[in-house]
């Protein structure tokens, strides 16, 4: 059942809208929210249908585990890569802020460098931090500021000065959300006591662990913006925790996934914010709890699909493999496990695998790694030059057609 937003209420059925809201209030169903918006006291209802999201997202969520679990570690790990390009240039794409899949990949491969001086180092570092066991402090304004300097400060200082934080955390002047049309849509708060003190409430709500994480980050997610407590920047901020976040309570390749899922749904997340930012909802952010936990829903299903998918082609492929006369009667010069690394690298990396990575995984030297690819039919195997990097994968397509000789 669709819920209806007060807001539409006001307009339907005067007295109607005064009863829904305080049945919807005082409701058994009802979070509190140690929180204003827009002079109202902000809650959310816990619905049958926030849970019945929950329950799918954690369902899913196994099933993403179990196949985690099935394909190979250097599968997952350039499957994880991917996800993490998609997320960083998307992120970027929904601020208008223009990043490219090779100029993310190339600090992927250079972070051990300390590449520091290039464009979104630091956005990709922390990104990366979803991969390890690393905590992130969320417990004040502090810890907000000093993720947001490692995060997008640097791309923000370059773009424009006067969009950094002039504040003693956040900003000291006002600011305004503005559509395409240049029409303000929100104001963040102000001044920055109102901004710190605000941001404390919603730290704390992100911490009341008498609400399921996955409701806390969606709320959270809206409180953030709604604060706005930077110049710029603030869409990247949120969605990076939320990415974060989510990388602990679910499969951690599941934070990679979200912005690609708000990019695919930018209208209604949008919509959601907008709804709730109006006065007459009177602080009912339950259309942001769900329009948010179906975008979790949507990028976990679809994190399944996708490794599902990639599982099927990856054992089809080797069968064809182990049974076209590719690797010979008993695989004399022992180069399945070329191929299958090849498979894997065609079916889930960014460009395909590395000429040391070949090495390192199948413990060989570069002179026994040439003499196996060159048992590589030329018509199967593709070569790519990356920088100066070597970069190797097949054609399934001509795999597919191949046949066993007679």
């Amino acid at each position: 059942m669709e819920y209806t937003l007060l807001s539409t209420l006001y307009y339907q059925d005067r007295e109607r809208y005064e009863t829904v809201y305080q049945k919807r209030f005082h409701s058994d169903y009802a979070v509190h929210l140690d929180f204003e918006v827009n002079g109202n006291p902000a809650f959310f209802l816990q619905t049958p249908e926030l849970y019945a999201m929950l329950t799918d997202i954690l369902r899913m969520n196994q099933e993403v585990s179990k196949l985690v679990s099935i394909l190979p570690a250097k599968a997952i790990f350039q499957f994880t890569r991917r996800c993490l390009i998609d997320e960083i240039v998307l992120t970027n794409s929904i601020e208008g802020v223009r990043s490219t899949r090779k100029e993310i990949s190339a600090i992927l491969d250079e972070l051990e460098e300390r590449s520091r001086g290039k464009r979104f180092y630091g956005l990709v570092k922390k990104y990366t931090m979803l991969q390890t066991t690393d905590e992130l402090p969320l417990e004040s304004c502090a810890d907000i500021r000093a993720i947001y300097d490692e995060l997008v400060l640097p791309e923000i200082r370059a773009e424009d000065q006067t969009n950094v934080p002039d504040g003693k955390w956040f900003r000291k002047e006002l600011v305004s959300i503005l559509s395409p049309s240049q029409k303000e849509i929100h104001k963040g708060l102000y001044p920055e006591a109102k901004i710190i003190h605000a941001m404390e409430q919603a730290l704390a709500f992100l911490h009341d662990k008498s609400c399921d994480i996955l409701f806390r980050l969606s709320i959270f997610h809206y409180l953030l913006e709604y604060i706005h407590p930077f110049y710029d920047g603030n869409g990247r901020l949120g969605r990076f925790i939320c990415s974060y976040l989510l990388s602990r309570e679910l499969e951690p390749v599941t934070g990679y996934r979200l912005s690609y899922t708000v990019k695919e749904n930018i209208r209604e997340y949008n919509q959601a914010f907008s709804n709730c930012n109006e006065p007459r909802n009177r602080g009912d952010l339950t259309p942001f709890a769900i329009m948010f936990l179906r975008i979790i829903q949507e990028s976990v299903f679809k994190l399944r699909d996708s490794l599902e998918d990639g599982n099927t082609k990856w054992n089809y492929y080797t069968d064809i493999i182990k049974s076209s006369g590719l690797i010979g009667e008993g695989d004399p010069f022992r180069v399945y496990p070329l191929y299958d690394l090849l498979v894997q690298a065609t079916l889930f990396s960014e460009n395909g695998i590395q000429t040391k990575i070949i090495m390192d995984v199948l413990d060989i030297s570069r002179g026994t790694l040439t003499a196996k690819l060159e048992k590589i039919p030329s018509g199967l195997l593709v070569k790519q030059k990356i920088a100066n990097t070597n970069y190797y994968s097949l054609d399934l397509k001509a795999l597919d057609e191949w046949q066993k000789p007679q």
